[in-house]
Parts: structure tokens; sequence; C-alpha cells
């Protein structure tokens, strides 16, 4: 039990002050997970502490012969492989979801009203999520003139055409939905690779299309520029 929790322990930590919490859960909740290692590693050491103590006290009292039962019940051995999991997630770090899990999701996009003035300056940084919802919603008023630069990796629909996607979370990876920018314009460069990110400068364009997996509204970005990009630390949306 007590190297159990202790390799959850060391592993959630090792999560938690390492990018590689962006992973599983979304970036607000890393006080939590370190908060939650902390208190597993200390379980593990005060467990461990108990057990030994333990078993130095029933020596203590036992009667020389090899007769007593100071030494309790010995777990099965079976009970080892618990620890195997635990030895993935310290060695293997897993992808974050990516194409294949947009392909085969609907798009996520959630109906707002509120549309603050994006900020001053051309090209402004934008979210897959802002833009998608500010193109559907808000029929792209607070986009018309502006410039925008959107990050997302490279998705390839049902028929055959790219679009810009990325991974949006609610809590954690297991509720990852995908939100799904079309690509429109002469700058499209062809053969894009599914799983590549890209950045993505272009303006508003009042073309949508719907999603074959949920029927959700798709909107279109009319690129100017096109630059693949390595793929940030935190690769879902929030």
């Amino acid at each position: 039990q007590a190297v159990v929790l202790l390799l959850v322990g060391g592993a959630i930590l090792r999560a938690s002050v390492t990018d590689l919490y962006l992973r599983y859960v979304k970036e607000g909740l890393r006080p939590f997970l370190i908060a939650a290692g902390i208190l597993l590693v200390a379980a593990a050491v005060a467990t461990l502490w108990y057990e030994l103590r333990g078993g130095r006290a029933a020596g203590e009292h036992s009667d020389g012969g090899g007769h007593g039962d100071g030494h309790g019940h010995a777990e099965p051995r079976v009970a080892w492989l618990l620890v195997l999991p635990v030895f993935a997630l310290l060695l293997v770090a897993p992808p974050a979801l990516g194409s294949y899990a947009a392909n085969r999701a609907g798009t996520a996009l959630q109906e707002t009203s509120d549309f603050p003035p994006l900020p001053p300056g051309d090209p402004v940084a934008v979210s897959v999520v802002d833009y998608a919802t500010r193109a559907v919603y808000d029929e792209g008023r607070s986009l018309a003139g502006r410039t925008v630069r959107i990050t997302g990796f490279v998705m390839v629909g049902d028929d055959g055409a790219p679009y810009l996607a990325r991974m949006t979370l609610s809590c954690c990876a297991a509720d990852a939905r995908p939100i799904k920018i079309g690509l429109d314009g002469a700058a499209v460069p062809s053969g894009l690779a599914a799983d590549t990110w890209l950045e993505v400068l272009g303006r508003y364009t009042p073309r949508s299309t719907k999603d074959s997996v949920n029927d959700g509204v798709i909107p279109y970005l009319e690129v100017a520029e096109v630059r693949q990009v390595a793929a940030p630390a935190n690769q879902y949306d929030e």
C-alpha cells in the first residue's frame, strides 16, 4: 500500500511541476494536483512508518519460537501488479488528443451573447473558440475589418478539406470536445497533414458548413497567411 501510494503521489507531483499535467486536466487545476500529490506522499510515508514500527513491535513481543502470529498475513504477490499502471504513468507521457478524436466528435461550440471588443492592433491573437463563437453567434460583427491570428492543429474532414481545430476541456481530457474552423481562400496550402500545428492569419468570412457528426455550425476563415509552428505546451483550448 505504501509503495503504491508513494508512486501515485510521485507521479502526480512529477506531472504537476512540469507541463505534463496539461495532457490530462485544465491549467487552473495545477494547485489542487500539487496538494493531492503531497498528501499522497505523506500518506505513503506514514503508512510505511506504521508498518515498519508495527513489524518491530511484533518481533519484540514474539515468543522467539517462530510460532507467533506477530508477522501477520502477507498480501498476495499478484497485488504488486498494481504498480505497473503507475510506472506507465511515470515513464510514458501520452499525447494530447488531436485530429483522431476531433474527427469522431461533433463541434462543441456553445452559444453566448457576450462579445467584448477585440484588443487593438492587427493581427490580433484569438483562440479557436473565440473566433468560432464570434463568427457564428455574433455573425462576425466584432470581427469586421480585423485580421486575426489563430493557432490550432490540422484536421482533415470527411470531404478531404483541411480544418483548423482545437480540443476544449470542461474539466479534464475525458470530456474533451473539438472546436473546428474551415480554411478558405487561395492561401490555404494543399496536402496539409493531420495534426500539423499551424498559425493562421486571416479575416472573417460569412461562409459556414455543418459538422457531419452533430450538424453543428463550423465557420470559415478567409486565410491570408499560413505558418507551421511547434505544438504549444498547452494543446487544449479552454
